[in-house]
């Protein structure tokens, strides 16, 4: 009877050890993806930010480099600041990844995506800024469609962190409303697209306000 009553009394000290860990992985992956390849890949994508953020608003506007910058030098800007994006995850490989074709991993996926989206963004809805709002680009650059390449490069490095912060609090705010109506639900993912999307533009706004006019944006 001892030896029936052991494995008994350890099966509830298992399963609550077991339901501890789970709890805390639950917590956690209220924001972060439960795929491990999209999980890192967002991470990577959130820790790059700071770099291209300082390297054009800490070194490049403070030190008003801009003021040499040449067609080349803004095409350069724009290649550090977006290249090591698709370069980096290629040598620091996650654990998900490594088991995973390059096809199948989620940093290359949203690359291509926010390519795809970016170029036509600037392509086609630039030209919205320089018909209805008369703004225009005067700064030195080679162009597409009258839109500086500089520009196709820094819009993916924004895209990339605009897409990683919605994705999260998006997860985020799924979990926290999942016990409510599916129409409050809706609601509350509509509201805080909007109130996210507006935020963004706001920022964006204050850039080319502040920042941006600085180096030749009219």
């Amino acid at each position: 009877m001892a030896a029936a009553r052991r494995p008994a009394a350890g099966k509830p000290r298992s399963g609550g050890g077991g339901g501890g860990r789970g709890g805390g992985a639950g917590r956690t992956s209220q924001w972060l993806a439960p795929d491990g390849s999209k999980r890192w890949g967002e991470a990577f994508f959130l820790l790059y930010t700071p770099f291209w953020l300082t390297l054009c608003l800490g070194v490049v506007v403070p030190f008003k480099l801009y003021e040499m910058f040449t067609e080349l030098e803004y095409l350069v800007l724009g290649l550090v600041s977006t290249v090591p994006a698709f370069i980096i995850p290629l040598f620091l490989v996650g654990k998900a990844d490594s088991v995973r074709s390059l096809k199948d991993r989620y940093w290359v996926k949203a690359n291509i995506w926010i390519i795809i989206f970016s170029y036509v963004g600037n392509y086609f809805w630039t030209h919205y800024f320089f018909t209805v709002l008369g703004a225009s680009y005067t700064f030195p650059s080679w162009r597409m469609n009258n839109v500086p390449h500089t520009t196709f490069l820094l819009t993916h490095a924004c895209f990339l962190f605009y897409h990683m912060t919605s994705n999260m609090t998006l997860r985020k705010l799924r979990h926290s409303t999942a016990h409510l109506p599916q129409f409050i639900r809706w609601s509350f993912e509509a509201a805080w697209v909007l109130a996210l999307s507006y935020f963004i533009a706001y920022l964006e706004t204050l850039a080319i306000a502040n920042v941006c006019s600085s180096i030749h944006f009219s």
